[in-house]
């Protein structure tokens, strides 16, 4: 089973090229023009063990938000085409990841029911040039487009990048564990017959 998917979207306001492996070993080439979150989508592809090719030109002379919001959609529907169906997945996954001082918490149902809860209390209006607020954005963007139940909750810390860093990670590994093919589930894991 071949699960990667491609995507090319452009608008006015951004041009994005992705391509995702799901079975990938982790490799990644990234560039979306904003160095923190390259350095997350990075993160996010080598914990997840997700080969992920990324290009995106988005109107930064604004700021971020454009950029950031489309990045989040276009992975979204990429990782909802490499799933097909959806069948024979865990469909579930939670994940607890330390961040030094920091311990975040990132739980997933690839149910096709979008919705985001996020908690991440951050102190400082940046980190880089990412404006924090827009990681909320990000994550909304792929939970809807991912068709993706996305709980995601810091526990502690104090440290904003290390905040940051312990919910990509962790959810890399919490959609990893989502998306693992279980040979034990016939079709797709729902008792209603449809995801």
């Amino acid at each position: 089973m071949v699960r990667r998917a491609e995507l090319v979207r452009k608008t006015k306001e951004t041009e994005i090229s992705l391509k995702l492996d799901l079975d990938g070993k982790g490799e990644s080439d990234i560039s979306t023009g904003i160095g923190f979150l390259d350095h997350m989508l990075c993160l996010f592809s080598g914990h997840g063990r997700f080969d992920l090719s990324l290009q995106c030109k988005g109107d930064l002379t604004v700021d971020s938000h454009h950029t950031v919001e489309d990045i989040g959609i276009v992975l979204g529907k990429t990782i909802s085409d490499a799933l097909g169906k959806r069948e024979s997945i865990k469909r579930f996954g939670t994940s607890f990841v330390p961040m030094d001082e920091s311990l975040a918490m990132v739980s997933i149902d690839l149910s096709n029911r979008p919705f985001l809860f996020f908690e991440v209390p951050f102190s400082t209006d940046r980190i880089g040039e990412m404006e924090t607020e827009m990681f909320e954005e990000f994550f909304r963007a792929l939970a809807v487009n991912g068709g993706m139940t996305l709980h995601i909750k810091l526990i502690h810390g104090k440290n904003n990048h290390h905040m940051i860093e312990a919910v990509f990670k962790a959810f890399a590994r919490a959609l990893k564990e989502a998306v693992t093919i279980d040979s034990s589930i016939q079709g797709v894991p729902s008792t209603k017959g449809l995801l």
